[in-house]
């Protein structure tokens, strides 16, 4: 292949050596070999006194060099290099010259080979610092001779410097030695791995012998297993047999059964239907003490609640354990949120822990309920129980006892006014006391309704109104309506 090649990006753009001063600064510098070289050019004379002879002609073409070959020319310039006086080293070669040793042919590699291509002077200069190292060997190519023990690439790489008479044969044999290296190379490379082929071949053919044996012994224990698994479905065979005779016989057995369960069920009839006739007669006697038991029945309905509440708070754990996060919000504070809302169908659900009562204890025992919620009517109980006061005093006292009941059982509180703004005047809300009013085209009534459908089925809600219309309309979504007196009586005790 040609000496020359693309340039690496790092270097000069090639012809740069035009104004190389010393290399290109005669018109002579890029022409053909035809002048001799400096003084201290020294053997690259033979080279010089061959294209004098030939100046009558055209110059040659550049001979085809083996890639070995152009490695080694453009190592040993990159060697040289540094040696030469900064004004003999080409504009384009100099920044070169300064790289380290193990990067000068990587990087370089292309501007030297173009600039010893193009500039005949430098290739003097170059060659000149060469032979003063090649010795021997360098005096035998200067006479157009090669050793026969000398490397071929070596060789090449001296002849295309210093140009003796012969120099392209020498390039052509040493191009040939390496080329025929190259292919033994491969025949080696191929003989290799025919020998590897031919070994795992072998090695196959082991495993293969091997696996075929293991697979006789296989097919051995198989027969052998066979042999055992049709003795055993023999023995199956006259088990079945057996049990089918059994079940013969529990089918009669079973048949005479049936006939004794027939007259049992009979025999159960009439017993249930005398069963039935002691029902109606004890529930006739607990319709008599159904009015008797109402109170206590509602203490008891209390109890209930707090062993279900029991059962929430179980399944607080069972939360935990399932790593559910805490709301940042109650139901009522939804409601708070969302006055404007429209109406929402009453939900269906079990109204059976709604319980009027008018008994005073009642409230403590609802309070005293987990996670107890008391929506309180404000100005129904306030007028009930304190009306010669001005409104904004009403409220005050109001939400200042209702606090009080939130600090004693720490459940939550809700108290509603009527009114389309927030009132003026009101006091700092108690902890635990969430204040509401009702906005415009919106009551109280509606208001309390909506906070109750808000809470989830099961949580004790109690509403606090002596309005009729409020409380059947909070049970029927499951709260239980208290008068305003009892919590008037509450407060007083407060």
């Amino acid at each position: 292949m040609p000496l020359t090649e693309p340039y690496d990006d790092h270097l000069p753009e090639e012809g740069s050596s035009a104004a190389v001063p010393g290399a290109g600064g005669n018109p002579g510098a890029g022409a053909p070999e035809t002048e001799a070289g400096p003084p201290e050019a020294g053997p690259a004379g033979g080279g010089a006194s061959e294209a004098g002879s030939a100046e009558t002609g055209p110059p040659e073409p550049e001979p085809s060099l083996p890639e070995p070959v152009r490695q080694r020319i453009v190592a040993l310039t990159a060697a040289v290099l540094p040696g030469l006086p900064g004004d003999e080293v080409p504009v384009p070669l100099r920044r070169v010259a300064k790289f380290a040793p193990n990067r000068r042919a990587r990087l370089g590699g292309s501007a030297i080979a173009a600039q010893l291509t193009a500039d005949p002077l430098f290739r003097q200069r170059v060659t000149a610092r060469v032979l003063a190292d090649a010795g021997d060997l360098g005096a035998a190519v200067v006479d157009g001779t090669a050793p026969a023990a000398a490397d071929p690439v070596e060789v090449a790489a001296l002849a295309y410097l210093v140009r003796p008479r012969g120099w392209r044969e020498l390039i052509d044999a040493s191009g040939a030695v390496v080329r025929a290296e190259a292919d033994s190379a491969v025949v080696a490379e191929l003989v290799r791995e025919a020998e590897q082929r031919a070994t795992r071949a072998e090695h196959d053919r082991a495993v293969a012998r091997v696996e075929a044996d293991k697979l006789r012994d296989e097919l051995a224990r198989v027969r052998e297993e066979l042999g055992q698994l049709r003795e055993d479905n023999r023995q199956l065979q006259r088990s079945l047999r057996e049990t089918q005779a059994r079940e013969r016989r529990a089918n009669d057995l079973l048949a005479t059964e049936r006939g004794r369960a027939t007259r049992a069920a009979a025999d159960s009839d009439a017993e249930l239907r005398r069963a039935r006739a002691r029902l109606a007669e004890a529930e006739a006697a607990a319709g008599v003490a159904k009015a008797s038991a109402k109170e206590a029945r509602s203490v008891d309905d209390a109890r209930l609640w707090l062993l279900l509440e029991t059962i929430g708070q179980a399944a607080v754990g069972l939360r935990r354990e399932l790593a559910l996060d805490p709301v940042d919000k109650l139901p009522a504070d939804f409601v708070a949120d969302a006055f404007t809302d429209a109406p929402v169908t009453a939900q269906a659900g079990p109204a059976a822990r709604a319980r009027d009562t008018d008994d005073p204890a009642r409230l403590d025992q609802l309070l005293a309920l987990p996670r107890a919620h008391l929506v309180v009517d404000g100005y129904n109980v306030t007028k009930r129980g304190f009306g010669e006061m001005s409104l904004e005093q009403q409220r005050k006292r109001l939400i200042t006892g209702l606090g009080g009941i939130a600090a004693q059982t720490g459940d939550e509180v809700t108290v509603v006014f009527d009114g389309a703004e927030r009132m003026h005047g009101l006091p700092p809300t108690p902890r635990g006391v969430r204040v509401l009013f009702s906005r415009k085209g919106e009551t109280a009534d509606e208001l309390i309704r909506r906070l109750v459908r808000a809470e989830p089925p099961g949580r004790p809600v109690v509403v606090i109104s002596s309005d009729r219309e409020v409380a059947d309309g909070v049970r029927r979504h499951g709260a239980y309506p208290l008068g305003a007196d009892s919590l008037l009586r509450r407060l007083s005790r407060s």
